[in-house]
């Protein structure tokens, strides 16, 4: 991972060899769960091997796997949504890149979704186990959301932003919007990342939203989800596009 970026944490910056060591962490995590044992600790390392695992197992073997975990995590996801009764809690970051542009990450982060491009996804966060786009244009998500100790599996629509309880902020013109649903359809959160350009590159506004019951733990643990995966999304983004 790049030093040239810039993470902002609860208006705090984050040294750029946390984020790197928080995937490594997260790397560990994901190859137990689909039941191999790392090898060694190098970042690239780990990213292969868990390559390795997610094409060995497949999309159905992927679900198989998890079954339990996500039975649950569903379960409890709900249960939490009726309690919170519309309240959200957000996870928020910020990312700062030296070169890029707001609207140029935006297309390409929105042709990720659009090409179904699983690869660049799922590579950009070991814990992201499976993230693919469906025929009805939706992206199936099965991942671990920050401090939660299992999995979960959603899916997000970025043509609805019905459900979002976060506001569009104009200093911030250029975003990627949309409400995540349980399997069975209900509304359980959503994301907002807004850009804007600033300098020679972009400045990212990274919102995720959970249902206002959920533990706190989660909500703030997600933070560094989010900083890792879009440090490696930018990076791709810059690299395709250098």
């Amino acid at each position: 991972m790049t030093a040239t970026l810039k993470f902002f944490i609860g208006g705090q910056e984050i040294a750029p060899e946390r984020v790197e060591a928080w995937e490594r962490r997260s790397a560990g995590r994901a190859l137990r769960k689909l039941g191999v044992r790392p090898i060694g600790e190098g970042l690239l390392a780990l990213r292969q091997q868990l390559d390795e695992r997610r094409r060995e197992l497949g999309h159905e073997g992927i679900r198989a796997r998890l079954r339990r975990d996500l039975a649950f995590t569903d379960a409890v996801t709900r249960f939490l949504v009726r309690l919170s009764r519309g309240q959200r809690r957000f996870s928020m970051i910020e990312i700062l890149s030296p070169q890029g542009s707001a609207e140029g990450f935006a297309r390409w982060f929105e042709d990720l979704t659009r090409l179904n491009r699983e690869d660049a996804m799922v590579a950009a966060l070991p814990e992201h186990y499976l993230i693919a786009t469906g025929s009805d244009g939706r992206q199936e998500v099965i991942e671990t959301n920050g401090g939660s100790p299992m999995p979960a599996r959603f899916f997000i629509d970025y043509d609805d932003l019905s459900s979002l309880r976060s506001q569009p902020d104009p200093a911030f013109p250029v975003q990627v919007a949309g409400v995540a649903r349980a399997p069975d359809g209900t509304a359980v959160g959503g994301v907002r990342h807004s850009f804007r350009n600033e300098g020679d590159g972009f400045r990212a506004r990274l919102i995720v939203e959970f249902p206002s019951w959920i533990m706190p733990g989660i909500v703030s643990g997600h933070r560094w989800h989010l900083a890792c995966e879009f440090a490696n999304w930018i990076e791709t983004a810059l690299s395709e596009r250098a």
